[in-house]
């Protein structure tokens, strides 16, 4: 284990969560935004430059695999993990994660399902006793500069619901030159709510393409109000028809550089000087 020491504060007021850290050692100094290369899932891990972010772990163990490519090899600490909704090839691999890394605090949307898997990762979350807490719209997590801004799902979501891809945890990450919108796999239905309800907010330079690019998502209206530079579709070999032709030919008519995983392999976006600069790799 590193030699890290590491406080949460969280102050709850007004539905607004913020989150404030330090630390006496610091990690990785560049800030990088990394799309690992899962298979058919997502997961995504944000270097705050001290502090990281891990945003679902994809069906399986392959995580692990990425995380050892990306990470040092004396780092075996996460400070947040995000699931964006219980569905086994976003949970999957945190399963493992979790019996292999120390995890500082786990967040989600609140649902509850009743699949073995769940049951499994629910089990390693009590035995491991990481720090759980829900967010929801109008939630945020600030750190530095940086900004993360839930504008998905509401706070008082029904349960259960019809679809769980509807109460997917959606977020913009921002600070004074970036703009990242994260849609975990939302369609057109959550998309058509969120141009009434955040309209303005939806910009961004990168995008996170919605459910590994369904034809049911990434709408044009949609792609209009995000307006991305960058378009990275997380996705491996399946019999869905991920990514559709119909899904690519909208983002690049909306003028988005468009990379998955399943071609580019694990994509890495280091932030430096107002610039992005992308790499990709396989594993």
């Amino acid at each position: 284990m590193k030699k890290l020491s590491l406080v949460f504060l969280l102050l709850i007021f007004n539905a607004v969560a913020w989150f404030q850290f330090w630390q006496l050692y610091p990690k990785n100094k560049s800030e990088t935004i990394y799309f690992l290369d899962v298979g058919q899932g997502d997961s995504e891990l944000i270097n705050f430059g001290d502090v990281q972010l891990l945003i679902d772990g994809g069906p399986n163990a392959k995580v692990l695999t990425n995380l050892e490519k990306v990470l040092p090899d004396n780092d075996r600490y996460i400070d947040l993990v995000l699931l964006t909704h219980p569905h086994l090839d976003h949970f999957g691999g945190l399963i493992d994660l979790f019996k292999n890394y120390a995890i500082g605090t786990f967040i989600d949307n609140g649902l509850a399902r009743k699949l073995p898997q769940y049951q499994d990762f629910q089990n390693v979350i009590s035995a491991n006793k990481i720090k759980h807490i829900t967010l929801a719209e109008g939630d945020k997590i600030k750190y530095k500069d940086w900004e993360l801004d839930i504008i998905w799902p509401p706070p008082n979501a029904p349960s259960p619901i019809k679809d769980i891809h509807d109460n997917t945890i959606i977020f913009l990450l921002k600070n004074n030159s970036f703009r990242g919108l994260f849609t975990g796999d939302i369609n057109f239905d959550v998309e058509e709510k969120l141009l009434k309800k955040h309209k303005k907010e939806l910009l961004a330079n990168i995008l996170k393409v919605s459910h590994h690019g369904s034809k049911n998502s990434t709408s044009d209206k949609f792609l209009k109000a995000v307006k991305p530079k960058i378009a990275i579709i997380e996705v491996g070999k399946n019999s869905y028809g991920h990514p559709n032709p119909q899904a690519i030919s909208r983002l690049k008519s909306a003028g988005a550089s468009v990379y998955t995983t399943l071609n580019n392999g694990a994509i890495k976006i280091v932030l430096k000087n107002k610039n992005l600069h992308i790499f990709s790799e396989k594993y």
